[in-house]
């Protein structure tokens, strides 16, 4: 312990060994008050010596240390490992593992301070022993001696500006000075050791305060620069929210047209399926008519040419939509694409059939317009002629060309039954196809 204790002091005395020997000659030559005034000067400069090595193992400014930390000084001063730790575990009275400031400045003191504070006995008796002769010898009044003893013990000690009453002090240091006075030396060295400690825990206080309002600046900042941040964040993820909400309203909007518009063709398609349907029955419950009857034919079968032209773009449409669905199809499953293929086939032939229909009834109707340019050609050379001169040919016996219209009207209504059974058909076949495959799954 004492080979730690002298290891310890000379590190603290380690910038100060000349002063020391100064302090040391002037001291042996000076007076008892000068003495006392250089004991708490050196005592102050050892506290200053205490702090600044309690900032050299705080490296990380926690406000506290602990045995790692002190093992860190091992390349700084001349002590080994095992030397620092048992000088940590000679300073740690509490056994929390750490010091604080006012522990290592304490356990310090403890360490190095048994002479200092006996020295500081000494050189207080003797002091007091001198002033209490020289205070016979003086005509002053005791109070005001006793005052000023005080006051000057007080200052020499530094305690004077610690306490804000000193009364009570004062009374005990006069009670202990009247009835007990080899009491003395302890109590200005308690009081000593006292406003040491309460200088060094108002330094920390002030220095704490000052480090906590640091904090509490740095904290307000960091706090006002992640706000100001979140703030950028949620105006950023604000406007880029009502973007989108825009972008989608817009398409929404334009499908809506394109919806609307789709609908509107389907109801004009839907509109020229049912003219077409009710021209087509007025023209299978029509009987034979006159001239008129034959002209409004005519523009009647000239409008229909022009539907069956926009039906027949309509109809290749719909042939292109039927082969694209015929190859989805035949890439899903291969047996329902041959059926789908042999029905599609079948369409083309009962297709073909009705176009060849189609083509004897324009032929027909061409038929029709030749022999009734004929007959009107005729007309002013044979005005004598009888009734029957005036009728195309084949209006004097058997079918008329009417007749013959309706006749391929007919037909092609029973071709396209014809396909409707074929199809319904081909779509019962496949029922059970689907059901076992279904089953199976």
């Amino acid at each position: 312990m004492e080979n730690q204790r002298s290891s310890l002091v000379g590190c603290v005395h380690w910038e100060a060994e000349e002063e020391g020997d100064e302090e040391d000659e002037v001291a042996s030559g000076a007076s008892p008050s000068s003495q006392m005034s250089e004991l708490e000067d050196v005592q102050v400069e050892m506290l200053e010596k205490a702090r600044e090595l309690f900032q050299l193992c705080d490296k990380d400014e926690k406000g506290f240390i602990t045995k790692v930390d002190m093992q860190r000084l091992q390349s700084e001063l001349p002590l080994t490992l095992e030397q620092l730790e048992t000088v940590f575990d000679s300073l740690e009275q509490n056994n929390n593992g750490y010091l604080t400031p006012v522990e290592f400045s304490m356990g310090l003191g403890k360490l190095i301070g048994i002479d200092l504070c006996q020295e500081a006995r000494r050189t207080d008796r003797s002091s007091h022993e001198e002033t209490f002769e020289s205070g016979w010898s003086d005509d002053m009044d005791p109070a005001d001696d006793e005052e000023k003893r005080f006051c000057s013990m007080m200052e020499q000690l530094g305690a004077a500006q610690v306490f804000e009453d000193p009364s009570e002090v004062r009374d005990l240091w006069a009670r202990l000075r009247k009835e007990r006075p080899e009491l003395l030396a302890n109590f200005e060295e308690f009081l000593l050791r006292v406003s040491s400690y309460i200088r060094e825990v108002n330094h920390e206080k002030e220095s704490m305060e000052q480090a906590l309002k640091r904090k509490e600046t740095d904290h307000d900042r960091e706090v006002r620069c992640l706000y100001e941040e979140m703030e950028q964040q949620i105006k950023a993820e604000r406007e880029r929210l009502i973007c989108q909400e825009a972008l989608r309203h817009n398409r929404s909007n334009l499908l809506q047209k394109e919806l609307r518009s789709k609908e509107q063709e389907l109801e004009k398609i839907l509109y020229r399926q049912k003219k077409l349907e009710h021209q087509l029955q007025s023209l299978n419950s029509e009987q034979l008519e006159t001239r008129v009857q034959n002209e409004r034919l005519r523009h009647l079968n000239e409008s229909l040419l022009e539907e069956l032209e926009k039906s027949k773009w309509e109809l290749e449409a719909v042939k292109g939509q039927l082969q694209k669905l015929q190859k989805e199809a035949q890439n899903e499953q291969e047996q329902k694409d041959r059926d789908v293929f042999r029905v599609s086939k079948n369409m083309q032939k009962e297709k073909q059939s009705l176009l060849r229909q189609l083509e004897l009834l324009r032929e027909m109707n061409k038929k029709l317009r030749d022999e009734r340019d004929t007959f009107e050609a005729k007309k002013p050379t044979t005005g004598l002629c009888g009734p029957s001169c005036h009728l195309p040919y084949g209006y004097g016996s058997g079918r008329t060309q009417q007749e013959e219209l309706q006749i391929l009207l007919r037909q092609r209504d029973v071709a396209e039954n014809r396909r409707k059974r074929q199809h319904e058909l081909w779509r019962e076949e496949q029922r059970p196809g689907e059901v076992v495959s279904g089953s199976r799954c």
